[in-house]
């Protein structure tokens, strides 16, 4: 029995979440339930997995394994090198908590946790077993970031799976990126070493139809979903066709991202070489053989490359032509993108994607104050277009001083943002998102036989922002810091949430009716009507205002149909 001082302290300690773990002293000390007899136990090739139990205010607990290694640390030697299974063992793995994060700024306040090239890990969450031993639905999800940020530990997972009404086991996985998953050039491709982030991706997919079975899920219903680089890479997945090869998934969720979203460039191109020139110089292995390049680069120490890898994107990043990017290798991504799609020749299977209003607040100059900053601004990102063209995005997206479209009539200084800020932000929204989802549901739905589902993000979380890049990612995982804001609150991310696990478990965002079996059906999606599910539109609470809006309902798409257009059209129109 605990004494009694023990017995006050496990009262006093608070309900925790993802990304927190008890110590060992406290596991064996106290309570059964946190003796390892009385933990989830896996047993699969590499070794006994012991993983833990969390209920962050869930309708039941749910277990946990988190930080499992799934490949060889690809550290020394194994830096730029892809990913290798690791050997079957007797090994004991305690999946307690996320491993470190892969070398990168993390992206969200108030998580934080060790960068190691030692990242490749993998955290598995699910409802407790079914007593026939049935197995459920799985959805693997890919984090965005650039492909030069993030971690797995931005996504909810586990409040995600717990919060389900119809079971289902997820998994979220650390990659490879910035430099050490991402460098394109030449020397690159020779040495076979481009793209090492999409190969983890992969790699990490057959990790799940290898072992997910031992966990209870079911390794033919495997789900792909993912936000931003998450969301270009799964589109990267579904356009990897090869004749007579099942894809390793088999629905997708394709969020604020797609396979055409800005520029995939070839391996060698221009602004590729030069930004890998600059990396090997800030690395220290400048001024060497080319055949040697590599080997220097492996025997740095990790700070070293991690810098280099900063200081680039650091440089091109101001410019959005940024550094350490998938590239047409022509082994994953063969061709442009644009040419994939119109093949014909895909994995085609059940889509479900969107965007949100505001695509561009992250990522454009809030300074922007005259016509020539806009016009800069876009003459420097894609400095092959025309005089024509530029004259074009200025036609679709209107001087504010000489139109009312995008005269924007909020507290510019309150907010720091010039008048041209909302001009700049929509047509960039465009530009990199809102139209490249729009086309892979355009391309999708009029080819192939499983449905393709299209939503649209409105719910305006702050006065600068608006609907920014990411925000229903907080929202689809149902978790506790949405759900207490407000009832109105509550509703869109219970909806939002009820489609998404709908989806993920049947293919059908409408199957399950539960909680929220008031929500409106939401329509596959064809070009004649072009309606998409639209979340929160009229909701600016947390902005500020007062109004609930609606949570969901099925609307049209006119507000961008000529802006998508003329984005469409330049879709072949690369520098390379």
């Amino acid at each position: 029995m605990p004494s009694l001082i023990q017995m006050l302290f496990i009262a006093a300690l608070p309900i925790i979440g993802v990304g927190v773990f008890f110590s060992s002293w406290f596991q064996t000390s106290f309570s059964p339930l946190w003796n390892s007899s009385a933990l989830p136990q896996v047993k699969i090739s590499q070794g006994l997995v012991i993983g833990t139990i969390l209920d962050q205010n869930f309708p039941g607990p749910i277990d946990a394994f988190m930080g499992l290694p799934y490949a060889e640390a690809p550290i020394g030697d194994r830096r730029f090198r892809r990913a290798v299974p690791l050997p079957n063992s007797n090994q004991t793995f305690k999946a307690q908590a996320y491993g470190p994060i892969c070398p990168g700024k993390q992206l969200l306040s108030g998580k934080s946790a060790p960068n190691s090239e030692d990242c490749m890990t993998v955290n598995i969450f699910r409802q407790k077993p079914t007593a026939d031993g049935t197995k459920v639905p799985v959805a693997v999800y890919i984090h965005g970031g650039a492909f030069n940020r993030g971690s797995s530990m931005m996504h909810n997972t586990g409040s995600m799976v717990a919060w389900s009404e119809s079971p289902f086991i997820g998994v979220s996985f650390n990659y490879r990126i910035g430099a050490l998953g991402f460098l394109p050039s030449k020397i690159s491709f020779e040495e076979d070493i481009v793209n090492i982030g999409l190969h983890d991706q992969i790699f990490m997919l057959q990790w799940v139809q290898d072992n997910i079975e031992a966990f209870g899920g079911d390794k033919n219903d495997v789900t792909i979903f993912g936000l931003s680089a998450g969301a270009h890479s799964i589109g990267h997945h579904i356009l990897n066709y090869k004749e007579g090869v099942a894809p390793l998934f088999h629905k997708a969720i394709i969020e604020s991202g797609a396979p055409t979203s800005r520029a995939v460039h070839p391996y060698n191109a221009q602004v590729h070489e030069d930004q890998f020139a600059l990396f090997v110089s800030e690395a220290g292995c400048a001024d060497l053989p080319k055949e040697s390049i590599t080997s220097c680069l492996r025997s740095q120490p990790e700070k070293i490359i991690v810098a280099a890898s900063t200081t680039v994107f650091d440089k091109y990043n101001p410019s959005l032509r940024w550094a350490f990017q998938p590239v047409i290798d022509s082994e994953i991504i063969h061709r442009r993108p644009i040419d994939a799609w119109q093949s014909g020749r895909w994995n085609q299977v059940p889509i479900m994607t969107g965007h949100v209003t505001n695509e561009g607040t992250y990522y454009v100059p809030a300074s922007t104050t005259t016509g020539e900053d806009f016009t800069s601004f876009w003459h420097v990102l894609l400095p092959h277009y025309s005089a024509e063209d530029l004259d074009t995005i200025n036609s679709l997206y209107p001087d504010p001083s000489i139109d009312e479209i995008y005269k924007d009539t909020r507290d510019l200084e309150a907010i720091g943002v010039g008048p041209q800020f909302k001009r700049v932000e929509a047509s960039y929204a465009h530009y990199a998102y809102v139209c490249p989802v729009r086309q892979t549901a355009e391309i999708a739905s009029a080819v192939q036989e499983p449905g393709v589902f299209v939503f649209h993000w409105a719910l305006n979380k702050t006065v600068k922002g608006g609907a920014n890049h990411g925000d229903n990612m907080y929202y689809e995982s149902f978790q506790d810091e949405i759900t207490s804001i407000s009832a109105a609150q509550r509703e869109v991310s219970g909806k939002y949430h009820a489609y998404v696990t709908s989806f993920i478990t049947h293919g059908d965002p409408n199957a399950i009716q539960g909680r929220f079996a008031d929500r409106p059906k939401w329509e596959k999606y064809d070009s004649e009507s072009a309606r998409v599910m639209t979340f929160g539109r009229g909701n600016d609470e947390r902005a500020g205002g007062t109004g609930h809006g609606t949570a969901a309902q099925m609307l049209g798409s006119e507000w961008v149909k000529k802006e998508c257009d003329f984005w469409w059209r330049k879709s072949h129109d690369t520098e390379e």
